[in-house]
């Protein structure tokens, strides 16, 4: 799918699961983030986790789900790749490839990943400087791939209320400087459902191109990050104020 396809509507609206569990709940999860506005799907297919005992993803089944999934309700698809040997079979079935905070730094794998000529979701490190961030991207660029999204989703500081510390200063200061979208994760910027919905609008309302938030049908069960995952009303709510939100920034609304 051609980059400026994917990126017409703006906002960009990435939503969707953390992890994908079964094509059930993606499939419902999906049919009602687009009823809402959501222009991309997520679901993770492979999972780095802190724990090793925890859910580390159902991997090319939950690709082949996606993949499906995605044709299904005619959304493009995004997942993080985490090894230089997933980098073709993830390619195969997604129409974008995210470079997840742990792999900023990661530029072989981040080289693999951009010749592929895939859009690449470019995820800020967890204690990277904003010069470290683009600097970073050119491995991308050198590699004859202009397809960035850069994603700015939290960094660690010595605050400890939220899961991460959400940077949305960033926002702003990076679009001056690239010609590449900027969007705003609050699912991992937070760690908290309660914490996303106004966070999510004021990355809008500071100026980002977009949002990347996790939903899922029944959050109290997800097998990854469900208490930072919306539920489907929240995230129709949270849409109807982005519209809002975004109309009274540039009097108007394409999605």
């Amino acid at each position: 799918m051609d980059f400026k396809t994917i990126i017409k509507n703006k906002p960009i609206i990435i939503a969707g699961n953390c992890a994908i569990e079964s094509e059930e709940i993606l499939y419902k999860t999906a049919i009602s983030v687009k009823k809402s506005g959501a222009t991309i799907l997520r679901g993770g297919a492979f999972k780095p986790r802190t724990n090793p005992n925890n859910f580390q993803g159902l991997g090319l089944p939950a690709l082949k789900m996606l993949y499906e999934v995605g044709k299904e309700v005619s959304l493009p698809t995004v997942t993080e790749v985490i090894d230089t040997r997933d980098v073709d079979i993830v390619a195969t079935y997604a129409d974008i490839l995210q470079i997840g905070s742990r792999n900023m730094y990661n530029y072989i794998l981040i080289k693999e990943a951009a010749k592929t000529g895939k859009p690449i979701l470019f995820k800020r490190g967890l204690s990277a400087t904003l010069n470290e961030w683009k600097l970073i991207s050119n491995y991308i660029i050198n590699e004859g791939n202009n397809n960035i999204i850069f994603c700015e989703r939290g960094i660690r500081t010595y605050e400890t209320a939220t899961r991460n510390t959400l940077d949305l200063s960033i926002v702003p200061l990076l679009k001056q400087q690239v010609n590449f979208p900027v969007i705003v994760d609050p699912s991992h910027g937070t760690g908290n459902a309660s914490l996303v919905i106004p966070m999510a609008q004021a990355g809008i309302a500071c100026g980002a191109d977009g949002l990347m938030i996790e939903v899922h049908c029944k959050p109290e069960i997800a097998l990854c990050d469900g208490d930072q995952s919306l539920k489907l009303n929240e995230f129709e709510l949270l849409m109807k104020n982005v519209k809002k939100i975004y109309k009274s920034l540039y009097g108007s609304v394409e999605i």
